[in-house]
């Protein structure tokens, strides 16, 4: 017993009428009058009595005709529950993120986000914290992986981990193997220094001169990988978050004593305008991996999931 044949069954049923039927459902009526004696062939039964301008329903009919409307209500319900669990998130959304979160959060969220949601169109924007609060106050960006506190009325944050920043030295540098480390001993240190408008920069500026004294730059103006690759060639030291160094790598990192230099990693998105679909999945996403952990190559030292 087809569904097909059902629907002609019932829509003569409730008309009376093929040609009337045939008009509701959208095909011919030859075509209807098939599926019709079809399923009486089925069922070895007549289903309506046809005479000239007028349809009745035989005794066969009428005991049908509660059962088909059943099971075609059963399968119209199956399909809009279908349809409303399966139907495709799409559209476009722009994710910003800082650089050592875009090369360690970002990834693993992205991709289990594209293999749930394949239709939307993804854009990420990498940058320092600054700049990326300035694209979501712009519109450029629907939501963003920053460094909190973000200061600004039109934004809304949510805290999702707190880590620790740490000293990062190539293995041949003579503080290599040193396993903590006071900020103070970095007076004499030339450092690898991120470019202006990365948190990074201005956190390492001011535990420096919480310690007492102005950094030594080796170098300044880098992006993450710049400065990492510059530090692991041996040019200075940089503080860095934990999660950009890799165990085992080409770097080692130095836990900082006593300063309590850590950092909240946040999403950030505008107040004033409702997430899309699309934008609410990558929030969850982000979080679940978050709480997950299943995203970390190894525990850094000092991570704390906050949500």
């Amino acid at each position: 017993m087809q569904i097909g044949h059902l629907r002609c069954f019932l829509a003569v049923a409730e008309h009376r009428h093929f040609t009337r039927a045939a008009r509701e459902l959208g095909i011919a009526q030859p075509s209807v009058s098939v599926q019709v004696r079809r399923l009486e062939d089925e069922l070895g039964s007549e289903l309506f009595q046809r005479m000239k301008g007028n349809v009745t329903l035989t005794p066969a009919g009428e005991a049908l005709l509660p059962y088909a409307r059943r099971i075609l209500a059963d399968v119209d319900a199956a399909s809009s529950e279908l349809q409303a669990a399966t139907a495709q998130v799409r559209g476009r959304l722009a994710l910003g993120a800082t650089p050592s979160l875009a090369a360690t959060l970002v990834p693993p969220v992205l991709a289990r986000f594209h293999a749930a949601y394949p239709a939307v169109e993804l854009a990420l924007r990498e940058a320092g914290s600054v700049d990326l609060v300035a694209a979501l106050e712009e519109g450029a960006l629907d939501v963003a992986l920053v460094i909190l506190p973000v200061r600004h009325d039109v934004l809304v944050t949510q805290p999702l981990v707190r880590e620790e920043l740490v000293v990062a030295v190539a293995r041949s540098h003579p503080l290599a193997r040193r396993r903590t480390i006071a900020v103070a001993d970095l007076r004499d240190v030339p450092l690898v220094m991120f470019r202006e408008g990365y948190d990074l920069r201005s956190s390492t500026e001011a535990a420096c001169r919480a310690a007492g004294f102005a950094p030594t730059f080796a170098v300044e103006g880098g992006e993450m990988d710049g400065v990492l690759r510059l530090t692991a060639a041996g040019l200075g030291a940089a503080i860095v978050p934990s999660l950009v160094v890799e165990p085992r790598g080409p770097l080692h990192a130095i836990r900082v004593a006593r300063a309590g230099l850590t950092r909240t990693i946040g999403l950030a998105h505008r107040r004033d305008r409702r997430l899309s679909r699309a934008a609410q999945e990558l929030v969850e996403t982000t979080r679940t991996l978050v709480r997950d952990r299943s995203w970390l190559k190894a525990s850094p030292p000092g991570l704390s999931v906050l949500r």
